[in-house]
């Protein structure tokens, strides 16, 4: 006959907490200072966050930047994925990747535009939100 671990009631092994533990969902600022470290790391060029708190249901926060090559962008934009699955969100969707002129990532309350220099003066989307139409930028910068 075997003996049987016993585990005394309201207690759990730690092998129990472990696999009921969640990873904890970051706060729109939390998230949005992540992705602007990892394209800073990235060395996105001219990067620019436009807060959207009561201008947009879409999001809370866009960023704008560019890449040097759409070899540049399509990287910027695949790592970003990647690491923003890695902080237990959601996996983003992405828009523009074969072409990598233009990237969307959508993540969730952070929407990111990557593109090339070219394409981004074409579209203008700071102007579009009334950031840039005096020269002016918004910092980056951590949240």
């Amino acid at each position: 006959m075997t003996q049987a671990n016993i585990v005394p009631a309201g207690t759990a092994t730690p092998s129990i907490i472990a696999m009921t533990e969640t990873k904890k969902q970051l706060t729109a600022d939390e998230l949005h200072a992540r992705i602007v470290e990892q394209l800073e790391d990235d060395q996105a060029q001219e990067l620019i966050s436009i807060p959207l708190g009561g201008k947009s249901s879409v999001a809370d926060y866009m960023i704008v930047a560019s890449g040097r090559s759409t070899r540049q962008v399509a990287a910027m934009a695949q790592k970003l994925a990647e690491k923003v699955k890695s902080f237990g969100e959601p996996s983003p969707r992405i828009e523009g990747l074969p072409a990598a002129d233009w990237v969307l990532i959508d993540a969730g309350d952070v929407v990111v535009h990557l593109f090339r220099p070219e394409v981004r003066s074409f579209y203008n989307l700071e102007r579009m939100w009334g950031f840039g139409d005096d020269g002016e930028k918004v910092a980056a910068g951590k949240a």
